[in-house]
């Protein structure tokens, strides 16, 4: 498994951040994004647990902000030198932000991510 450390992590998230498109940045709500070491199964490179914006409705105030955790570990274990690093951190954080934008995985596969 390559070594980067939690920080440098941390840092590769919040870059991958930087290349949403400021107009879909700006339309983000009430979600926070988290890295977590372990996954809670194997394989799990990221996940986006909430009500995705296309599914707000009116009833939609007072809860808890959505949340999208991408997993450190299982993301280190799949890569084979720091560049794929940088690349996994942004296809996870793209992926499970658009999971947020009410896009599935089917869809997203298509889109070829």
């Amino acid at each position: 498994m390559i070594e980067v450390t939690r920080q440098e992590f941390e840092d590769l998230v919040s870059e991958a951040l930087d290349t949403i498109p400021p107009e879909l940045a700006k339309l983000m709500d009430n979600v926070v994004i988290v890295v977590e070491d372990d996954a809670p199964e194997p394989g799990l490179l990221g996940l986006y647990y909430g009500i995705p914006l296309t599914d707000r409705g009116d009833w939609y105030a007072g809860v808890l902000p959505d949340r999208i955790a991408i997993y450190r570990n299982e993301i280190l274990q799949i890569c084979e030198t720091v560049e794929d690093v940088v690349d996994e951190v942004r296809i996870t954080v793209v992926h499970e932000i658009a999971h947020h934008f009410g896009i599935g995985d089917d869809r997203l596969h298509e889109l070829g991510w």
